[in-house]
């Protein structure tokens, strides 16, 4: 993990407009800032900003004040559009703004609707960028030259990061957290938040559907919980499946169904994700990791850590010992 306490925070600048809603705003100031948070240390310095600075209404029914103008955009590190309405056309100078921003290297965010501001600017045309799931038709008509997608929970190109809708926001900030400062500060802001430190996923499980009564077995959570306590272990889906006990068949269809993925893909997650905490809290070999992670061999973790990371297991724990 980075040690925050002898490197300069970078800077995050969150847009605020009128009538927006205050849970999107929250969300970065939350995540980035551990604003309101007593027991967690922020991350990075979170500035909000408004186009036009003053009094803005908000869509809960209260007034926030915004001291600062789109001139915070041009010294952060990250810029975030938390959020948008459909019906509002961003301005030139909001758009001039953002591409400037993102012209000299700053990290441009959209969360939810703000997927709209980042389609407007150009910034996203011929790539692919993921907005809330009952907005992505209207989206993909004004914008054709972007490839929308609704269903997964974020993109990250690297240079520009989209999210799905509300709750969304939150696994997207989280992920450019522990992108840049390691699984073991997010893991913990994550426990101080009460959310899971990763969620990978699709939007499946969220466009609606018929959900099981909450006194109802849920056999699905139970075998991810089996699952999570032998990632250590080799295990097929038949075994898995039965742990729980289900027919293979059903159990492939209800964990999609749940989780929004394959149990194949599902488990390599969570596999990659011990893999990372292990590279970069315990000083043990890169074969040792292989192992406690169930990968096998450090060949078959290379192979599969930089296909989802995009570098390998030996520089991810270097840029985490610097």
């Amino acid at each position: 993990m980075i040690d925050t306490t002898s490197h300069p925070h970078r800077t995050v600048a969150v847009l605020a407009f009128e009538n927006m809603s205050p849970f999107h705003l929250s969300v970065p100031p939350l995540v980035f800032g551990a604003a309101g948070l007593a027991s967690a240390a922020p991350l990075y310095d979170v500035v909000v900003c408004a186009e036009s600075p003053g009094t803005l209404g908000t869509a809960a029914g209260f007034d926030i004040a915004v001291a600062v103008g789109l001139e915070a955009f041009a010294s952060a590190d990250i810029v975030v559009i938390p959020s948008w309405q459909r019906d509002l056309e961003p301005t030139d100078r909001l758009l001039d703004a953002l591409r400037s921003s993102h012209g000299r290297g700053a990290l441009i965010v959209g969360l939810c609707l703000g997927a709209y501001v980042l389609a407007a600017s150009g910034l996203v045309d011929e790539r692919e960028l993921v907005t809330h799931w009952s907005a992505a038709k209207d989206l993909a008509d004004r914008y054709p030259a972007v490839q929308v997608r609704s269903d997964v929970l974020w993109i990250d190109h690297g240079d520009v990061v989209t999210s799905a809708g509300v709750a969304a926001a939150l696994d997207c900030c989280l992920h450019i957290a522990r992108r840049e400062h390691g699984s073991g500060a997010v893991d913990e802001l994550a426990r101080t938040l009460v959310l899971a430190p990763h969620r990978s996923g699709s939007q499946a499980q969220f466009i609606p559907h018929p959900v099981a009564d909450a006194t109802d077995h849920d056999p699905i959570e139970l075998a991810m919980v089996w699952a999570r306590s032998r990632l250590a272990d080799t295990f097929g889906l038949d075994e898995w499946a039965a742990s729980v006990p289900i027919a293979r068949r059903t159990f492939t269809r209800r964990f999609r169904a749940r989780t929004g993925a394959s149990p194949q893909q599902w488990l390599l997650d969570q596999r990659i994700d011990l893999a990372r905490l292990l590279l970069e809290t315990e000083a043990i070999s890169v074969e040792r990791v292989a192992e406690r992670a169930g990968f096998g061999s450090s060949a078959s973790l290379r192979q599969h850590f930089r296909a989802r990371i995009g570098v390998s297991p030996t520089e991810h724990r270097a840029a985490f010992r610097e």
